[in-house]
C-alpha cells in the first residue's frame, strides 16, 4: 500500500501530462494554420517543446512535493495534486489565449511556490498559534490593503473596479491577501468566543441574538473589511467574504438562525444596492437584460455576458477543441470575448472543452474543497477546524461568484477563477492558500505517536 506522500507524487503526473497534451494540441493546431507548414516538421516541433513545458511544469511540482514530505510527512496526499490540475489547465488556456500572458502566469506560479513552501517551513516550526497571536494585526492589513487601490499614484480605476496597484510594471490585487487575513481573524475569534455564542443571547421571534459585547468586535472588522470593499466598488470579493463569514457562524455556532439573519439582512442590503448604487443597478440590468443591444454601452454593460453565453453554447458536450475559439476578429484586434485570459477564462473552456470539460473542472474544485473541509473534520483543535472550514469556503464561494456570473445564474462580478485565471496575487494567495490546508491536514492526519 502506497504511503499518503507516495500516492501524492503519483497524483503529480496527470497534471504534467495535461501540460503536455494541452501544449501539444494548441502546438499542433497553430502549424495546421501556418501557409506552408510541413507536418512532420510540426510533429516534432510540437513533441519537444511540450515535453519541455510538461517537463518544468513537473519540475516545479516535485519542488513543492519534496517541501511537503519533509515538513508535512502526514498531510493530505490529494490537496496538491488536484491544485496541480487546476494550474496545468490555467497555464494551457491562458497559452492559448495570450503566451506572453502565460510566461507571466508561470513566473508568478514560482513565487506561489516559493511563498508556499515559505509558509509551510515559517508555521510548521512556530505553529498555527502564530496566526492567532495575531489575529488583529493580520486583519487590519488585510483590511488596509484594500484601500490601497484607491490611493493615488499607486491605484487605479479599470473598468468601474479599483482592483490592483502597481509598482512599476508589477501589479498585485490586495483583496486575495484580505480573503486570507479576514478567514484567520474570524476563525481565532470564533474559536474563543464560540461557547458564549452559542449559550448566551436573547429569543427574538424565534430567533437567537447573540450578545453584543462577543459578537460586536467581529462584525466591526467584518464590517470595515466589506465597506471598503464596497468603496472600491469590488462587490464580487464582498459577496465571497460575506458568503465565508456566514459559513463560519454556522460551523462555529451550530446555530441556523445566525446565517438565516445574516441571509435576511443580505437581501435587504442586495436590494438597496442594486437601487441606489449605479455599477450595481446597472450589473442587474446586464445581467436581466444579457442580450439588449442598448445596454451594452453602460458600464458593466451585457456585451461581455451575451457573448460569454454565445461561447458556451457553442461549445456543446465535447467542445470545439484547443485553440478553436474565435476570441477576436479576423485581420482586427477587436476581442469578441473581451478579457477571455481571467473574467470569462471559464468561457473559453466551455467552448474549447464542452460541457464535459466544464464538468470535468467543476469536479476537481469540488474535490478540492472537499478535501479541504475534511481536514477540518478530522482537526482536533477549533482555531484548526474552522480555519480549514473558512478556506475551503472561500475557495467555494470564488468559483460560485464567477462561474455563476458567466452562466448568468448571478449578475455577474470580477473575481478570477482560483488557480486558472490570470493573475499574479491570485495565484500566489491561493498557494498560500493550499500551504495553510495542508498544515491543518498534517495536523489532524498525525499519529499520536508524533506529537
Amino acid at each position: 500500500m502506497l504511503s499518503p506522500r507516495n500516492r501524492e507524487l503519483f497524483g503529480l503526473i496527470p497534471a504534467a501530462l495535461l501540460v503536455t497534451a494541452g501544449f501539444t494540441a494548441i502546438f499542433i493546431q497553430s502549424g495546421r494554420e501556418s501557409v506552408g507548414a510541413s507536418t512532420n516538421l510540426t510533429l516534432s516541433h510540437a513533441s519537444s517543446v511540450s515535453l519541455t513545458y510538461g517537463a518544468i511544469f513537473l519540475g516545479l511540482c516535485l519542488a513543492a512535493h519534496v517541501v511537503i514530505r519533509v515538513a508535512l510527512p502526514d498531510a493530505d496526499p490529494y490537496l496538491f495534486p488536484l491544485a496541480a490540475v487546476l494550474a496545468s489547465v490555467g497555464i494551457v488556456m491562458v497559452y492559448r489565449i495570450e503566451p506572453t500572458l502565460a510566461r507571466q502566469q508561470a513566473q508568478w506560479m514560482v513565487l506561489g511556490v516559493i511563498l508556499f513552501a515559505a509558509t509551510i517551513i515559517t508555521i510548521r516550526r512556530r505553529g498555527l498559534g502564530l496566526l492567532e497571536r495575531y489575529r488583529y494585526t493580520i486583519a487590519a492589513v488585510g483590511i488596509g490593503m484594500t484601500i490601497l487601490p484607491r490611493l493615488p499614484g499607486i491605484g487605479g480605476q479599470v473598468n468601474g473596479s479599483y482592483l490592483n496597484i502597481h509598482f512599476g510594471s508589477v501589479s498585485f490585487q490586495p483583496a486575495e491577501f484580505a480573503k486570507i487575513a479576514i478567514v484567520v481573524f474570524l476563525a481565532s475569534y470564533l474559536r474563543d468566543n464560540r461557547q458564549i455564542l452559542v449559550t448566551a443571547g436573547r429569543r427574538v421571534l424565534g430567533l437567537t441574538i447573540p450578545p453584543m459585547k462577543q459578537f460586536g468586535p467581529m462584525l466591526v472588522i467584518w464590517g470595515a473589511a466589506m465597506g471598503t470593499l464596497i468603496l472600491t466598488h469590488e462587490l464580487g470579493t464582498s459577496l465571497m467574504f460575506y458568503g465565508a463569514f456566514l459559513a463560519l457562524l454556522y460551523v462555529a455556532t451550530g446555530r441556523f438562525s445566525f446565517p438565516l439573519i445574516g441571509l435576511v439582512l443580505f437581501a435587504l442590503g442586495a436590494w438597496f444596492l442594486a437601487n441606489h448604487v449605479g455599477r450595481v443597478h446597472s450589473r442587474v440590468l446586464s445581467w436581466e437584460h444579457p442580450f439588449n443591444a442598448k445596454l451594452y454601452n453602460e458600464p458593466g454593460g451585457s456585451y461581455q455576458l451575451a457573448q460569454s453565453l454565445f461561447a458556451q453554447a457553442d461549445g456543446g458536450i465535447l467542445g470545439t477543441g484547443f485553440d478553436q475559439s474565435l476570441l477576436r476578429l479576423p485581420h482586427s484586434s477587436a476581442p469578441i470575448l473581451p478579457v477571455p485570459e481571467s473574467d470569462f477564462i471559464y468561457a473559453v473552456i466551455v467552448n474549447e472543452l464542452g460541457l464535459a470539460g466544464a464538468i470535468g473542472l467543476l469536479l476537481t474544485y469540488l474535490l478540492f474543497i472537499a478535501r479541504g473541509l475534511k481536514a477540518a473534520a478530522l482537526a482536533r483543535d477549533s482555531f484548526s477546524k474552522l480555519l480549514a472550514s473558512g478556506l475551503s469556503f472561500v475557495v467555494a464561494m470564488q468559483v460560485f461568484v464567477i462561474v455563476g456570473g458567466v452562466t448568468r445564474v448571478i449578475p455577474l462580478t470580477g473575481v478570477t477563477l482560483p488557480l486558472v485565471a490570470y493573475g499574479g496575487s491570485s495565484v500566489v494567495m491561493n498557494f498560500v492558500l493550499l500551504a495553510l490546508l495542508l498544515i491543518v491536514s498534517d495536523r489532524a492526519r498525525r499519529p499520536y505517536s508524533r506529537r
